[in-house]
């Protein structure tokens, strides 16, 4: 018979992506989605750099972790992954400011099918796609 986990304390800390340049990657959410770059982290014996950008402290918040390979510059995202989800206020707004930003929205807008909900999805630089969810 298997037993849970006592679960009580932890949280979500934090979801990882791999980016071709990180730079690059890290303009993307600070700039357009106004994020903070919180740590970045050379690891030059293995070759990687570790960026976490978030909205808040990530003792407070859950972050995204850039991974980025010097000697890969681009990678197949693959079937799994899915996306990230960011609430925002004002989904119409923002999406006009991510496009006027050169942001590529790769859906307007707009409810969810078989929902009321309104999303939208951006993409940032490597292809990852970032929803948008209207919060009140």
């Amino acid at each position: 018979m298997s037993t849970t986990p006592d679960t009580k304390g932890w949280r979500f800390l934090h979801t990882m992506i791999r980016v071709g340049d990180l730079d690059r990657s890290i303009a993307f959410y600070t700039n357009l989605l106004g994020m903070q770059l919180l740590r970045r982290t050379d690891y030059p014996e293995g070759r990687f750099t570790l960026a976490f950008v978030g909205y808040g402290a990530e003792s407070e918040q859950t972050v995204v972790e850039l991974t980025y390979n010097w000697d890969t510059p681009s990678y197949d995202l693959g079937a799994g992954f899915g996306h990230l989800a960011l609430g925002v206020p004002d989904i119409y707004a923002a999406c006009d400011a991510l496009d006027q930003a050169g942001a590529k929205i790769v859906r307007a807008p707009g409810p969810m099918k078989l929902g009321n909900t309104i999303i939208a999805f951006v993409e940032d630089p490597d292809g990852y796609r970032v929803e948008l969810i209207q919060v009140s």
